[in-house]
């Protein structure tokens, strides 16, 4: 008898499997659809930020092009050669070390004096320092001298 259980097919039927637990109804379904499109809008706004972060972050600075084209950055040989240099002394000093190197100064020791702020430096540090830049090192004080403008005559003919 008990092989004559076993032994019986099992047919498939589509009715038989119908469960009302799995029925979506309306308002489920709405919210679904909702979480579906947050999450899509959320990802898309993701993805879009990382493109702009990595363009913007590759893509080269406006004022990095119009500072090489409009000046030059250092200075000449002639006008560096030309800065005061005088002999650290202990007494007069208003800074004990170079900025450039953190070098401290030795009483004696030759120091190169920038004219407009009064800034002192270690002549070799500061020379190489003004080929590259044309501002001290400590204060930015512009070292270029600007040009004088010309002056415009004006002739008034009668």
């Amino acid at each position: 008898m008990a092989s004559s259980q076993h032994s019986r097919p099992f047919h498939w039927h589509v009715a038989e499997l119908e469960d009302r637990h799995f029925q979506i109804h309306g308002r489920t379904l709405f919210f679904m659809v909702v979480l579906i499109l947050v999450t899509l809008i959320f990802a898309l706004i993701f993805v879009y930020a990382r493109w702009v972060c990595s363009f913007r972050r590759h893509a080269p600075s406006p004022t990095s092009h119009a500072l090489p084209d409009s000046q030059p950055r250092g200075l000449d040989a002639a006008f560096i050669n030309a800065l005061p240099v005088t002999m650290f002394s202990l007494e007069e000093a208003t800074q004990s070390e170079c900025c450039i190197c953190l070098g401290v100064f030795e009483d004696g020791e030759k120091v190169k004096v920038l004219p407009p702020c009064k800034h002192s430096y270690h002549p070799e540090c500061v020379d190489r320092w003004l080929s590259t830049e044309s501002s001290c090192p400590l204060c930015r004080a512009s070292l270029r001298v600007e040009p004088e403008p010309e002056q415009l005559q004006v002739i008034v003919t009668q």
